[in-house]
């Protein structure tokens, strides 16, 4: 999915929007085939336990850690990323057993976008403060390195303590990345610090105003990164791909999508790149137009000029 000044493409799920019954999902599973065997870069579920009716988003529906490992067994290559899981609402174990068991079974082919969760609703539903977020967020984070790094950890934290057990499965390659959602409350210099990696929002999709200013923001996140070493940063945009390829950027939804045809697409990446963007993880649940023939508009005419990097083969995973 990532390095130093390249830009590749992903795409999040659900390729439908909900309204209210889950026929629109029917296939999508199909469609993942695909979006593996065009060589995208990575694939991404959403994480909201709860439908919120006021919020008016019910995510990807399936349970992310489930339906990644349905995924995982329908795909080969591609990246299988969460965007993002609410690392405050679960249990550090769980979370733990749940990414090395998918990251196992895929071959090492997890990444995880993590969050501290931004709806008001879930957080009393699980009996948790959502004031101090912040600071669970960060003990989350804490535990569940120390179980999926250690055979044997010592572990003292407001969340539990555990001493003489170990965490089964390890991930395939002894750690999993965990990427950071827009502040999830904390500081950039936390943040640069501790995440291996960023994902935040992308500014105005419309014209360059918005890469420019995103570009000073991750120009701001790098230069605190200790030792100046590589770490991605991402950004996504849900986007309504029209068949006429030079319509321009037209923000929808007051900005929360974008209306475009491939020529205006293409020139949006590039400006990402040209930020220092890595990777662009793309939605196209609110277009108007077959999931399949957008997909596969991207696969064979946007995705050469930002080509998914080659890599290691994926591990076992013949279970």
């Amino acid at each position: 999915m990532f390095a130093p000044d390249k830009l590749t493409i992903g795409i999040f799920l659900p390729l439908k929007f909900y309204v209210g019954h889950m026929n629109d999902l029917h296939g999508q599973a199909d469609i993942v085939e695909m979006i593996d065997q065009l060589n995208f870069s990575a694939v991404w579920v959403r994480d909201v336990p709860l439908f919120d009716r006021d919020f008016g988003d019910a995510g990807q529906l399936f349970d992310p850690f489930t339906y990644l490992a349905y995924l995982a067994a329908r795909t080969k290559n591609v990246s299988l990323a969460t965007g993002s899981a609410i690392f405050t609402l679960r249990h550090p174990i769980d979370l733990a057993e749940s990414a090395s068991s998918i990251d196992v079974l895929s071959g090492g082919r997890l990444v995880m976008g993590i969050a501290s969760g931004d709806r008001p609703a879930e957080f009393p539903a699980y009996g948790i403060d959502a004031d101090h977020r912040d600071v669970r967020f960060r003990e989350t984070i804490e535990f569940f390195r120390n179980l999926i790094r250690h055979h044997s950890p010592s572990i003292q934290s407001s969340l539990g303590q555990l001493e003489g057990l170990e965490l089964l499965p390890k991930p395939a390659t002894g750690d999993i990345p965990l990427v950071v959602t827009g502040s999830s409350r904390q500081t950039l210099d936390w943040i640069a610090e501790h995440s291996d990696g960023w994902l935040t929002y992308p500014e105005s999709t419309a014209d360059s105003s918005g890469p420019r200013k995103l570009a000073q923001k991750i120009s701001a996140w790098r230069e605190k990164i200790p030792g100046g070493v590589f770490k991605p940063h991402m950004t996504n945009e849900w986007i309504d791909l029209v068949e006429d390829v030079n319509y321009p950027r037209t923000p929808l939804r007051g900005g929360y999508v974008l209306r475009t045809g491939r020529a205006g697409l293409i020139q949006l990446l590039e400006e990402w790149q040209a930020s220092g963007v890595n990777h662009a993880a793309l939605g196209i649940q609110f277009g108007n137009r077959p999931p399949a023939e957008v997909i596969q508009e991207l696969g064979e005419e946007v995705l050469p000029l930002f080509p998914t990097h080659t890599g290691p083969n994926p591990l076992f995973s013949r279970w």
